[in-house]
């Protein structure tokens, strides 16, 4: 049986109340639900915190599961309903704007500390970052902060659409819009993310200056990036990859010319062991109907 049938038909059988089932339907989605969190929000503590809400609000309204459309699409509607209101004042005061993006990539080109070669950044104490590890955590943070500067409505259209993959249908029923509004607003965040990158991104085009080795020591002066505690590069990923395997993606990358190959070659995260615990507690303790 393949793995979306082994979901669906968990759901089946968690619907009638049956709590090893409820259980595996949180293992099986868990992750797509946090890694959609830590895309939208990027920030791995906050996104664990609204996949857990997420995640309850899925298990205690499976009755509202009527098979309209895949569960997976339906988890996706759940789950895009809270992140775009998910302490909205919170999140909007650490978004971005591409203006303000690209003044700190202007920055990193014309600081002092440009100039230094990455083996130069300092490496975290106990923590084994190597100039791999540093250099696609500013790949990552850079490219996050492209999906920050859309607002919610347009980055959730982009992460669907782009990164998850989904259908205009799918992805106008995880948003509530008709597909024709799917469309038109997947378009519009795909031309602000590619009229930015084909101008100062040079992963996405390699004629610009612009290279994430080249900020790395400015984003650690600046406190952007700090070594020993990085959000991306080293999160846990669902199948891990090993330093070989980071540095070859690493260089396909660059000159790809592809914004949705880029965001999709982020790492699968995993989530945080502790979530699914947590929701396994509660429903042994009864706490969740």
């Amino acid at each position: 049986m393949a793995p979306e049938d082994e979901l669906e038909q968990a759901v089946i059988r968690a619907r009638t109340g049956e709590r090893a089932a409820l259980e595996e339907v949180v293992e099986r989605i868990q992750d797509r639900v946090y890694s959609l969190s830590l895309r939208m929000l990027a920030d791995p503590a906050d996104a664990r915190d609204a996949a857990q809400e997420i995640l309850i609000k899925i298990i205690t309204h499976l009755s509202a599961f009527r098979g309209e459309a895949a569960f997976t699409t339906w988890v996706h509607r759940i789950a895009a309903r809270h992140l775009v209101r998910w302490r909205r004042a919170q999140a909007e005061a650490q978004e971005l704007s591409f203006a303000s993006l690209g003044a700190m990539i202007d920055e990193g080109l014309s600081d002092e500390a440009a100039a230094q070669a990455v083996s130069h950044a300092p490496a975290a104490e106990g923590a084994g970052a190597t100039e791999a590890v540093l250099v696609e955590e500013v790949r990552i943070a850079c490219t996050e902060g492209m999906l920050l500067s859309l607002d919610r409505d347009h980055r959730l259209a982009y992460l669907l659409g782009e990164v998850f993959e989904l259908g205009s249908e799918d992805g106008a029923f995880a948003l509530d819009i008709t597909p024709e509004a799917f469309r038109k607003r997947l378009s519009r965040a795909r031309e602000a993310l590619l009229s930015f990158m084909r101008n100062r991104c040079g992963v996405y085009d390699g004629r610009n200056r612009c290279r994430c080795s080249i900020q790395v020591p400015y984003t650690i002066r600046r406190g952007m990036l700090d070594p020993s505690r990085l959000r991306f590069a080293t999160h846990p990923t669902v199948g891990q990859e090993g330093a070989a395997g980071r540095d070859r993606r690493v260089d396909q990358l660059v000159g790809l010319m592809d914004a949705a190959a880029i965001y999709r070659s982020h790492p699968d995260y995993a989530a945080p062991r502790q979530l699914a615990s947590a929701i396994k507690d509660l429903l042994r303790q009864e706490q969740l109907h």
